[in-house]
């Protein structure tokens, strides 16, 4: 009997477990209801979806830029666009957004040095002198980031570009056109050089001429050996010249080049070595050899003397 009554329990539990693992359809009625008895999103939860930079960053950005616009010439704001261009537009800001980012970190910087004179209790003359240190600290720092994303971006595109040269000559040689090459060397590698080729060939599929799309990335690069390398296909093409054989000289130039760069880099090392060797091993050094035998005369027991 209680064999039975265990093995009834067991098939119920079990039963319960696949009746819960089935999926319920829903009836007509809570079909119509989800269907029709839905309401439409009010504007505070729209905005409470989106995340924090939008939501709030955002606006306190071109808050900012309103105000540092208004005193900001017209030429410094082609240069900053040029500049955002060069580093890859790194956030997707515009010049008016990356003038609030300016202005807002030079407003953080000098609360923060408020916030350290009061803490050292400074003399009002210093104060003075800190906080327009900070004024000016802040609003340049924005400044030097972006002149490091650009050099990081230049450098990274010379670096991959021998590569996608190399894969630019393979495909044309295959009997790809150059604009396939370009979707191939996109698709095959994921850098800032890939993404320049994207949006070049991006531009070509919207009906731009494709020297002007590649002559565009090349401005967008700033890179000379791609802007020689760009120059040396708009040549062939508009020569009738063979691209397979172009590209096939580009590339072994850039094998060059790229051995070249090594091997200068590579005779720089020693020089740039001196200065660790005489300010940090050499000391560290002396101080191993030497410090014993100091410690020893320093005490007395130099020369036999106890």
């Amino acid at each position: 009997m209680e064999l039975i009554a265990s093995l009834l329990l067991g098939l119920s539990v079990i039963l319960i477990f696949i009746g819960l693992s089935i999926p319920s359809q829903p009836s007509r009625e809570q079909e119509r209801l989800q269907t029709y008895g839905s309401r439409p999103r009010t504007l505070a939860e729209m905005e409470m979806r989106m995340p924090f930079s939008e939501r709030v960053a955002l606006p306190l950005i071109r808050g900012a830029a309103n105000v540092v616009n208004r005193f900001t010439p017209q030429r410094n704001i082609e240069n900053l666009k040029r500049q955002l261009e060069l580093a890859g537009n790194p956030n997707h800001w515009g010049a008016a957004d990356f003038l609030g980012v300016r202005g807002i970190s030079a407003l953080v910087t000098v609360v923060i040095v408020l916030i350290l004179t009061m803490i050292l209790r400074t003399p009002p003359p210093q104060n003075f002198l800190f906080w327009g240190f900070g004024l000016v600290l802040g609003f340049y720092l924005p400044a030097f980031w972006l002149t490091s994303k650009i050099r990081t971006r230049q450098h990274d595109i010379q670096r991959a570009l021998p590569d996608a040269l190399d894969l630019l000559t393979i495909s044309v040689e295959a009997g790809l056109g150059f604009d396939a090459a370009m979707a191939k060397v996109v698709e095959k590698a994921d850098n800032e050089l890939s993404r320049a080729f994207g949006r070049a060939a991006a531009e070509v599929r919207l009906g731009k001429i494709r020297r002007e799309a590649l002559r565009d990335m090349a401005n967008r690069c700033d890179v000379p050996d791609m802007t020689n390398f760009i120059a040396a296909v708009i040549q062939a093409d508009q020569l009738g010249v063979s691209l397979s054989k172009v590209l096939r000289i580009q590339s072994e130039q850039m094998r060059v080049k790229r051995r070249q760069r090594a091997e200068e880099l590579a005779n720089q090392a020693p020089v740039k070595m001196v200065i660790p060797l005489v300010f940090l091993v050499f000391p560290s050094i002396l101080i191993v050899l030497l410090g014993p035998a100091v410690l020893q005369f320093t005490t007395g027991g130099g020369f036999g003397i106890k």
